[in-house]
């Protein structure tokens, strides 16, 4: 099976490139080959990780930029040396034309996967144009962080680029902007994995059948590296922001009692657990209770969807679209959208218009191994 439930065979008519022609690459601020990561993590078994383990031990991330003011639970060891602004957005860029050439792909897609970086505010005058964001890059603005430079370097070449993060990336004003000019398709932001994933499933079923939700209790304890970095209330307030967005959109109610709660519990590691406790009123105003109890493994459920982001992000370009491709909204806790228009959170909503989007026509047939996502 293929994307979203289709047939091998359907999905390639579509035009989504193959799997076995995509290539992999990225950054990082640890320096262990990826099978030493995979073993510190603990994600994959035994008999997974020996299957892949000679190939994923040859692969080492490139240097990341990083900055403590934005992250500040997660320092890493593997730093890039360069210090201004432009000097560190041509140091990614140089990593991509590096890897280009030394691989032979032709396209690139960039996804954000990094940890949740603090808030600013977009409204600053800095932020609103491409050339106000120029001059503050020039001038090395504090404000800018890392995911802002790592969208600027994408958009600036006009390489898709999605952001799988809470942080403030390729949704700054300027760089939509910039995206429409260069062609850059986007998609964003904060990929919907969990506990947000059912969120978005059961409310619109508790809508229809006019159950009155009273109260929404949800609360994630997780102990991996994303985990450590939101323990960091700058971090976590902006994870929390993306998280909360989604309910009263979907009743078309404000829930007054709608608290979502993260916990970075180390034990757990990869293995986070998602529980909801959900109050509803029905007939007669009787009220009933909803527990949820979500086990799940956060890099299991996030890993698919970020191949799948690659896939139809390489799509768009190849149709020559750009700017935010809102049916891609069903991958994200808060969708980006086109011109600052209505967003829609329902899931089964989303998935039709993603398969909507996916049947359209119009694209050059797939050529190789074209691609990388970092």
């Amino acid at each position: 099976m293929d994307t979203k439930g289709l047939p091998l065979a359907a999905a390639r008519g579509l035009g989504l490139i193959d799997y076995e022609a995509l290539t992999f690459g990225g950054w990082d601020l640890f320096e262990d080959d990826l099978a030493q990561a995979a073993r510190n993590h603990a994600v994959l078994t035994d008999s997974q990780l020996e299957a892949v383990a000679p190939v994923l031990s040859k692969m080492r991330p490139w240097s990341a930029v990083s900055n403590t003011r934005f992250c500040k639970n997660v320092v890493g060891t593997s730093n890039k040396k360069a210090h201004s602004l432009r000097e560190q957005v041509q140091a990614i860029r140089e990593d991509l034309a590096r890897f280009r050439q030394k691989q032979g792909v032709n396209r690139v897609v960039v996804i954000n996967l990094a940890s949740t970086e603090r808030a600013v505010d977009l409204t600053l005058p800095k932020f609103l144009t491409p050339e106000a964001f120029e001059a503050a890059l020039d001038a090395d603005d504090p404000d800018i962080g890392p995911a802002m430079l790592y969208a600027y370097a994408a958009i600036s070449e006009g390489t898709p680029f999605a952001n799988f993060t809470p942080s403030i990336s390729a949704d700054v004003p300027a760089l939509l902007q910039l995206a429409q000019r260069n062609g850059s398709p986007l998609a964003g932001k904060d990929g919907k994995t969990g506990q947000t994933m059912l969120k978005t499933v059961i409310a619109p079923a508790l809508r229809d059948r006019a159950l009155h939700v009273e109260g929404w209790y949800s609360t994630n304890i997780l102990g991996n590296r994303d985990g450590e970095a939101l323990n960091d209330p700058a971090s976590k307030a902006n994870k929390i922001d993306t998280k909360g967005a989604a309910l009263d959109s979907i009743l078309g109610y404000k829930v007054q009692d709608h608290i979502v709660q993260i916990q970075y519990y180390r034990p757990r590691g990869d293995n986070k657990e998602a529980w909801d406790n959900i109050d509803v009123v029905g007939f007669l105003g009787q009220p009933m209770q909803l527990k949820l109890n979500f086990l799940c493994k956060d890099s299991i459920l996030a890993a698919p969807l970020v191949v799948e982001l690659a896939r139809t992000l390489d799509l768009a370009k190849r149709r020559g679209e750009a700017g935010v491709i809102d049916a891609l909204g069903c991958f994200f806790k808060a969708p980006m959208t086109q011109n600052g228009g209505k967003v829609e959170h329902a899931m089964a909503e989303q998935q039709r218009r993603l398969m909507s989007w996916l049947s359209e026509g119009g694209v050059r047939p797939v050529l190789g191994k074209e691609r990388i996502r970092g």
